[in-house]
């Protein structure tokens, strides 16, 4: 005597694919949230790390490298 519950057939019984989308990227945010916080805790990788500087912060720079003015 088999007493499975089977469900309608107008039912599904697993959730609608949006639902899942919906998990998922919910999920991927809070990761990168979360890789986020910990790599701002952890601060620079290197010890002199500042970031890029540009010709422009440099006050002698403007020079054209030898052209005449």
């Amino acid at each position: 005597m088999d007493h499975s519950v089977t469900p309608s057939p107008g039912r599904r019984s697993t959730p609608v694919p949006y639902a899942r989308l919906g998990g998922f990227l919910l999920l991927l945010v809070a990761l990168f949230a979360v890789s986020y916080g910990v790599g701002h805790l952890a601060g620079p990788v290197a010890p002199d790390m500042r970031g890029v500087s540009h010709q422009d912060d440099d006050p002698g720079s403007h020079d054209m490298g030898g052209m005449g003015h």
